[in-house]
């Protein structure tokens, strides 16, 4: 893979058979590319990252399930990621925050998935 691109889904297998630093390397160069202003681009490509490495583990967690309903809400698929990754820092903050039960720690943040709109993204830009 040379290229990430949000807007098209990576192959799976090809995503996830990249080493971490890459995939983070591309996909703050896509935002380069785009000319996208960030406060810290490493930081939202790292987010990126792990919203790509969930959609491509496929139907084992609730995640690509979220982003497909997300798009089909009306969302691009960028934005459907940085729907995820916003539901996705709460959560870490929630958990660095000791805000999380302790017996499966990411139930919180797939129930978050579940409530996650296109409509409620819409309104927190």
């Amino acid at each position: 893979m040379k290229r990430y691109d949000p807007l098209q889904a990576p192959e799976p297998e090809e995503w996830l058979s990249l080493d971490e630093s890459e995939r983070i390397r591309l996909a703050a160069e896509y935002h380069r590319r785009a000319r996208i202003r960030l406060p810290n681009i490493k930081v939202h490509a790292v987010f990126h990252v792990i919203a790509e490495n969930q959609i491509a583990l496929g139907d084992e967690i609730p995640v690509r399930r979220t982003s497909v309903r997300l798009m089909e809400e009306g969302l691009d698929r960028h934005e459907a990621i940085h729907a995820i990754g916003l539901g996705l820092s709460e959560h870490i903050y929630d958990l660095v925050h000791g805000a999380v039960a302790k017996t499966d720690p990411n139930q919180p943040y797939y129930e978050a998935l579940a409530r996650l709109t296109a409509e409620r993204r819409r309104r927190s830009r």
